[in-house]
């Protein structure tokens, strides 16, 4: 067997290891953030569960950092006060992201982990099988209660030699999404192998791991070896280690193969990920601004290299540079061994250990700038400045392109090599254990507002399309993050005002005067963050089916738990059959369900009938039909 499957195998309750049927598997570990917790935790709650039930959940503060009002204070408030009550761990602000202190404290070999944010899988650099999905998906999960989803493939990914030339992790992953774009990971795993993983250290390990989510990955996993336990060893966590290899003759879905030598520095150009160029290719293109930082590219060797390229020398006049550290753990350590002070020497603004820029909390570009980033997205408008274009790279072109005021190729420069320490700084100080807290009273701000349930299913359904969407819509622009929203992400009845804004701003109003409807897409609807709001918003607008060419797997999953169906176009040239305010019909919804896959959706309007594809197990079918997971729960327990 390969990697994957091993795991699989050892955390299976329910299904067949055959790709694409259902399983159900056993959750060793659960993480949460700020921006999608609340509702995690909201749900949590009214599951009636005393305490977790997994080896580990972690409750982090890392994304709505910037308290410019009451609201994310009295969000960070409850969030703590419900995870000490129920016996999960809680990372407070100014502890990092919670990718990196993930990986860095809890992350172990072998086991499995899923967390209300899409980068989950970052820690699969640390041989775990890690997947990123819905809030409510987690807060089952936390309730002991299995994951499902569909047995991936497969794909092995061989990194063959050595990264030379200031090449980077970061350009193997944009590499890898250069072959396969955005899509090309919907449904598998990447499992990566070769002689080439030998030479990359853990947290460039993670850094592929994380960006396999931009490819639609469920997730991505790599090898316990001897630099796995180096590193454990240097987190004084050596006894969290087990060795984890493919067998020599295991067989893979697909394959795919790199070589590491005759890997150049890449950039992804605006505004996608997969769109990816030489950085040779881009040169003299003149930049604004530069970020370094992410759950991508924050780790101690990232910032240790920055700094090494930034040392003795000054920041080009045109360039504002940020660095934001990956956890408190690097910040303390750059500040010991003195490479802090030349990255500040050089004139960049440190910022917090947290998200920040790479979800548009603060730091957005001026009017019409160019941007580079060591993030992991680079949609449109994410920065928080429409007019903006965004190059996402690796942290050397970053620092290089920093002190040069234009977007510049590391490989003309000298190799930069740092080694990473044998023991990291320990300080757990601002990680809150449940055992050292006794009656934990919940808190509750007046922002906290109740979650939309669903309604079982009806037989017939009708409402007009809202909206006609065209390919590759992310949960950005079905449901924006920025730092005037992100305080609202525990009141729905706020956000649904800017729901699909980027897209139609008056879709929202739309949507309310309508009473709900259909939504209408191409290809890949739903893809980037997990975030569950992207369906609950719709949900209390009153959508009852998203019909798409396609779907993103968290999405899909978000939306069925919800009660709202995913339907997908039998024949993709249908989509061409439906115009805005087309007035559609569903005549007997529950039978179609109950009898197969297909949903017949009839166009008033102009007489089309259009056949889609809803394609459900039969627990998925118990659950779209009982009106998502919650309000099926609910109806059971009476």
């Amino acid at each position: 067997m390969n990697i994957t499957e091993k795991i699989i195998k050892a955390h299976l309750i329910s299904g067949d290891m055959k790709a694409g049927s259902e399983i159900g598997l056993k959750i060793d570990q659960t993480l949460t953030q700020d921006s999608t917790g609340t509702m995690a935790y909201l749900q949590f709650e009214s599951m009636g569960v005393d305490k977790v039930k997994t080896e580990l959940s972690v409750a982090y503060i890392d994304h709505n950092t910037l308290q410019s009002g009451f609201e994310n204070a009295d969000d960070h408030a409850y969030i703590q006060s419900v995870a000490l009550k129920h016996g999960i761990r809680v990372s407070k602000p100014g502890n990092g992201i919670c990718h990196q202190v993930h990986l860095e404290r809890f992350s172990k070999p072998g086991k499995t982990l899923i967390g209300s944010d899409s980068h989950t899988p970052t820690c699969g650099g640390m041989g775990m099988l890690a997947i990123g999905a819905g809030g409510l998906d987690v807060a089952l999960a936390m309730g002991g209660a299995p994951l499902y989803l569909n047995m991936p493939k497969v794909v092995k990914v061989e990194l063959k030699g050595k990264l030379t030339h200031n090449a980077a992790a970061k350009d193997i992953i944009l590499e890898v999404l250069r072959i396969l774009t955005v899509k090309g990971g919907v449904g598998k795993v990447m499992e990566y192998c070769g002689d080439g993983v030998k030479t990359l250290s853990v947290p460039e390990r993670a850094t592929i791991a994380n960006m396999g989510a931009e490819l639609g990955a469920t997730a991505s996993v790599f090898p316990s070896d001897e630099t796995t336990l180096a590193f454990l060893k240097a987190q004084g966590r050596e006894s969290d280690f087990v060795p984890l290899f493919a067998d020599a003759d295991a067989s893979y879905d697909e394959s795919i193969a790199i070589d590491l030598a005759k890997l150049r520095p890449l950039a992804a150009c605006p505004h996608s990920p997969d769109s990816v160029k030489p950085v040779s290719e881009l040169k003299d293109i003149k930049v604004d601004q530069v970020c370094i930082g992410s759950c991508t590219n924050s780790s101690y060797a990232d910032m240790l290299k920055v700094a090494a390229i930034l040392k003795g020398k000054t920041i080009a006049p045109s360039v504002s540079l940020t660095v934001s550290p990956g956890s408190r753990q690097v910040l303390t350590m750059l500040s010991k061994c003195g490479a802090l002070a030349d990255i500040i020497s050089a004139g960049a603004r440190v910022l917090e250990c947290a998200c920040g820029p790479c979800i548009g909390m603060g730091q957005s570009p001026k009017t019409n700038a160019v941007s580079v980033r060591t993030f992991n997205r680079n949609f449109y408008a994410r920065s928080g400045t429409a007019s903006a274009n965004v190059y996402l790279v690796s942290p050397e072109t970053a620092a290089y392109t920093a002190l040069f005021g234009k977007l510049t190729d590391p490989s003309d420069f000298p190799e930069v090599n740092v080694q990473l320490p044998e023991r990291f700084e320990i300080n757990d100080n601002l990680i809150l254990k449940p055992e050292d807290f006794s009656d934990v009273e919940i808190v509750r701000g007046p922002n906290i507002k109740p979650f939309p349930k669903a309604k079982k299913l009806e037989k017939k359904i009708s409402g007009k399309a809202l909206i006609v969407c065209d390919d590759n819509i992310t949960t950005d622009h079905i449901m924006p993050s920025n730092s005037k929203l992100l305080p609202y992400r525990s009141n729905i009845p706020y956000l649904s005002d800017y729901c699909l804004n980027p897209v139609d701003p008056e879709f929202s109003a739309r949507a309310k005067e309508n009473g709900g409807g259909f939504i209408v897409a191409g290809s890949n609807y739903g893809q980037g963050s997990s975030r569950e709001h992207a369906a609950l918003v719709p949900l209390y607008l009153g959508i009852k089916a998203v019909i798409a060419v396609s779907f993103a797997r968290i999405h899909q999953s978000n939306l069925i738990n919800n009660g709202i169906m995913p339907l997908v176009f039998e024949n993709p040239a249908d989509k061409k059959k439906i115009a805005e305010g087309d007035e559609l019909y569903i005549a007997d919804a529950l039978s179609e369900i109950m009898s197969g896959s297909k949903i017949t959706v009839v166009n008033k309007t102009n007489g089309a009938t259009i056949p889609t594809v809803l394609s459900l197990s039969p627990r998925l079918k118990e659950v779209m039909l009982g009106g998502g997971v919650l309000a099926l729960s609910a109806a059971k327990s009476k």
